[in-house]
């Protein structure tokens, strides 16, 4: 299995707010080893079972001692479900999670997972979470459970940060899938951001939305609003992106999880592979 390192999440900071023209991210790009099951998986499986397959290689990174990030999500939720049961037959013991949203934390809480804050454990050694894209260079978009902020936080502390898929999150560039990207916002005035954000990417014909839940907009752990970006082709310079987003006053955060994946657990028809930088 390929070492994890971690790389640190790039400061975003601008205070001018222009409109953006994005030019192509010439970083190179990492190589990746790739490593398959012995056993493929059946191709009747349906996506939570793949999942679920994804979330059991993901529990093997995890020792006893660690204090671990619990992600948010339908895939998280298959993470943090194994772990309950792991040390409910003492397979792990010693383990501390910090869970990224109120639904982990409830979920965390009914399976005697003991738990913190990052005020208490500033030092995570390992965060497992799910992915809504991941690009070939390991970039993700995430947030479309609502905890895009928590998870944030939660995963830059981490020594490593393990990403759980089905490999219909995989995508040639982010925002490729044209589902929502999301950026938390305040609520304050959220739509004199939500037209800011439209107008940053009007070029490439991005559409904003105000995030629902029924007939009233959807208010994060944080008590802010999101605004989802739907693209209509990949962010050309997804760094770019990032900062430009980060720089609006009331943009609290982005969707955009640039440099922070160490490994990335894909579960398909053909078996569970990992990639790593």
């Amino acid at each position: 299995m390929a070492t994890l390192s971690l790389l640190s999440l790039p400061s975003l900071h601008r205070k001018t707010t222009p409109h953006l023209s994005l030019r192509p991210h010439t970083t190179p790009s990492p190589s990746f080893i790739t490593f398959s099951s012995p056993s493929p998986s059946p191709p009747t499986l349906s996506q939570d079972d793949l999942k679920k397959l994804a979330a059991d290689k993901a529990v093997d990174y995890v020792k006893s001692g660690m204090v671990l990030g619990l992600g948010t999500g339908s895939t998280a939720a298959f993470v943090v479900s194994k772990l309950g049961e792991l040390l409910a037959n003492n397979a792990l013991t010693d383990i501390v999670g910090i869970p990224t949203s109120q639904r982990t934390y409830e979920q965390a809480l009914s399976l005697n997972i003991p738990l913190s804050t990052l005020d208490a454990h500033p030092h995570l050694d390992l965060a497992i979470d799910g992915a809504d894209e991941v690009d070939p260079d390991l970039n993700l978009v995430k947030g479309r459970g609502g905890a895009l902020l928590r998870e944030k936080m939660v995963e830059a502390a981490s020594d490593k940060f393990v990403v759980v898929v089905d490999d219909s999150k995989l995508v040639s560039g982010l925002g490729g899938s044209g589902l929502a990207m999301p950026v938390e916002v305040v609520q304050f005035c959220w739509k004199y951001n939500l037209v800011r954000l439209q107008d940053m990417f009007k070029d490439q014909g991005v559409e904003a939305k105000l995030r629902l839940d029924g007939e009233k907009p959807y208010v994060t752990d944080n008590m802010n609003y999101i605004v989802d970006l739907y693209f209509k082709t990949p962010i050309t310079d997804a760094p770019a992106a990032g900062k430009e987003i980060s720089s609006l006053e009331g943009v609290v955060e982005h969707g955009l999880f640039l440099d922070m994946t160490t490994a990335v657990i894909i579960a398909g028809s053909d078996g569970v592979s990992v990639k790593s930088k």
